[in-house]
Order: structure tokens, then C-alpha cells, then sequence
């Protein structure tokens, strides 16, 4: 377990298409992905699949609330799987 290392390249990560979907149904923005796999506050392993891990950050522009990105841990760069709003962690983190 540990932070996924973002390099300076133009793709900071790619999505699913249900990612896309979701991200834009929710208006997650790109640059809110990118906060939380870069600095995220939390990251855990998810609990059903191995490749895959949690990161979660508050998100600043949006009132502190936590948003949980689901990525693909070995991709480069990392695959986001889907992304929203952790509703029960407001506060917490």
C-alpha cells in the first residue's frame, strides 16, 4: 500500500467508461481526480479485488466533502475504475 506516483506527463490518469459516465453525472472534475491520487489523506486496498485501491481526499472547492477515487493500482498511468462522494466520511477526514 502507498501513494501512487503521478509523473509530469499530460495523461495524469485514464478512466473507464463508466468512470467518465459517472464522473460527468456527478460533475467530478478531472483536477479533483488528481488531488486525491496525488495527495490523497487516506489510501486502503479494496476489500474484494487486489488490483484495486481507495483514495480518498477532501475536496476544498466542494465544501471539504470526500471524494473516493477507485483506481487500478499497477496501470500507468492509473486507471480510474469510478470516482464519488463518500457521503458517510464528511467531517472525518
Amino acid at each position: 500500500m502507498g501513494r501512487l506516483s503521478l509523473g509530469s506527463t499530460a495523461a495524469m490518469f485514464t478512466k473507464t467508461k463508466h468512470a467518465e459516465f459517472v464522473m460527468t453525472l456527478r460533475q467530478i472534475q478531472d483536477d479533483w481526480v488528481e488531488t486525491a491520487l496525488r495527495s490523497p489523506t487516506l489510501i486502503y486496498d479494496d476489500s474484494h479485488d487486489p488490483e484495486l485501491q481507495h483514495f480518498l481526499a477532501p475536496i476544498a472547492d466542494f465544501d471539504f466533502r470526500v471524494l473516493r477515487v477507485i483506481a487500478k493500482r499497477a496501470t500507468i498511468p492509473p486507471l480510474v475504475i469510478t470516482a464519488f462522494f463518500d457521503r458517510t466520511l464528511k467531517g472525518k477526514l
